[in-house]
């Protein structure tokens, strides 16, 4: 197994897209990019960690491949605007790949150039891309919301 860490807004709903993937195996939402050690949700939007709202992704590159995760990266979330996904602004809604050694900083960085240069956005795509850093989860109350409350689909 392997892992993949992305920040792309609110994180229920990116794990909510992400868990429906075949080859996903666990997803973990938390905080991490930041300075503050074992953050709190509510630190977190007060915007005084610096860290992102993101989600760790255990998969199976047997069956999904991080490219392949990187690819549905860009259909989950507008990568254009800078600090903010539809109503939720700051720094902890960044776009964010955080990489977990060479390899995956080599794919983000061209699945990054590849989709700037696709004309799929007017705009160039600002998602940073970032040594990862600790992963601190958040509160069991925000593991699987969406799917707790019987949501079945994310906006994007």
């Amino acid at each position: 197994m392997e892992k993949a860490i992305f920040a792309a807004g609110c994180f229920w709903g990116v794990e909510l897209n992400f868990s429906k993937i075949d080859g996903v195996i666990e997803t973990c939402v938390g905080y991490t990019g930041g300075d503050t050690s074992d953050p709190t949700y509510e630190q977190i939007c007060a915007k005084s960690t610096g860290h992102a709202e993101a989600i760790e992704i255990v998969f199976d590159p047997d069956v999904v491949s991080y490219e392949m995760l990187l690819n549905n990266l860009w259909e989950f979330h507008d990568p254009t605007t800078l600090n903010r996904q539809g109503p939720d602004q700051g720094t902890q809604y960044r776009s964010a790949i955080f990489y977990l050694n060479d390899e995956q900083k080599e794919l983000a960085e061209l699945s990054r150039q590849n989709m700037d240069n696709s004309g799929k956005f007017n705009n160039p795509i600002v998602t940073e891309i970032s040594k990862a850093l600790k992963f601190w989860p958040a509160e069991e109350k925000h593991q699987k919301y969406l799917e707790k409350r019987g949501i079945k689909i994310a906006c994007v």
